[in-house]
């Protein structure tokens, strides 16, 4: 009995060994394969969302084909055969034709509009001279330009002037005065986004009268940090400062009586496209010149 009891567990024992081990033997083959089976899917899914990322940066621009209606030096007006006008600016790097006429047909190649609708042209590839599709598009003709193209077309053209006269007015203060002056607006100069803005200014107070001949380089922002109409710029330059300061009763001023100092003007504010701009300005190193400024002006 305990012979047969004993055969029985050895037999037990021995078909279980051989029925486990093969299935345990497997089991890192099992294993290695599901693991190379998730990194053939991890891997298949990196190069998919490579492929949807190139993907998505080859359709950041959009590509428009139609008629030239207007071109300038800094502009271009495209009518597209569906009959929508569309409003384009260049930049340094865009890649346009020397030469351009109103009638010729062109392909686009912009990145995203902005508030106004607006849009950087990055190419600009002649399909067919002026005349070749006016047959095509004589219907199409009759369309006005809407009046808000026009109207932001103007305003582009007017800031890209090479040379531009302004007026200013403001606040200083430490010490308190009121100021009014003129500007000119030169450029670009050395690079596409910076200006040299000489400026002459009369400040008026109590104790304090000023006069200050600034000469400032200014840099605008690219069209990255615009927002809508307004664009950012900084800029420093020195300044003649001319003071005069007294304190006594009554104005009796003399080009005699002032002092004169040699300053520092740091600068920073914003500009439309239609002229007008803020500013915020301080004098460096100018003994009892004006601390800060705040001015209000317009480009003609």
């Amino acid at each position: 009995m305990r012979t047969r009891f004993f055969a029985l567990v050895s037999f037990a024992l021995f078909f279980s060994t051989f029925a486990v081990f093969p299935a345990w033997a497997q089991d890192p083959a099992s294993s290695s394969s599901q693991q190379e089976a998730t990194v053939s899917k991890d891997n298949s899914q990196d190069n998919s969302n490579s492929q949807a990322d190139s993907n998505a940066q080859t359709n950041s621009n959009d590509t428009f084909e139609g008629t030239v209606v207007s071109r300038s030096r800094s502009t271009l007006v495209l009518r597209t055969d569906d009959n929508q006008f569309h409003l384009f600016t260049y930049e340094q790097a865009s890649t346009r034709p020397v030469s351009l006429t109103a009638g010729s047909r062109v392909r686009v190649t912009a990145g995203s509009a902005d508030e106004n609708g607006t849009r950087v042209a990055t190419s600009v590839t002649v399909v067919s001279a002026s005349g070749g599709t006016a047959t095509r598009d004589k219907g199409a003709q009759a369309a006005p330009v809407p009046e808000k193209v026009r109207d932001i077309e103007s305003d582009i053209k007017r800031e890209s002037k090479r040379w531009r006269l302004g007026v200013r007015a403001g606040a200083a203060f430490d010490p308190e005065l009121f100021m009014f002056g003129v500007h000119t607006q030169m450029g670009p100069i050395f690079h596409p986004r910076v200006l040299f803005r000489p400026s002459a200014e009369f400040d008026f107070g109590e104790v304090t009268d000023l006069i200050a001949l600034n000469f400032e380089p200014i840099y605008r922002f690219s069209a990255n940090y615009r927002k809508g109409d307004w664009t950012p710029y900084v800029g420093a330059g020195p300044a003649m400062i001319f003071i005069h300061q007294s304190f006594n009763g009554g104005r009796n001023i003399s080009f005699g009586n002032f002092d004169y100092e040699t300053g520092f003007n740091v600068l920073a504010g914003v500009q439309s496209r239609k002229g007008t701009f803020v500013e915020l300005k301080t004098s460096l190193w100018s003994g009892p010149a004006p601390k800060l400024r705040l001015i209000v002006g317009y480009n003609f």
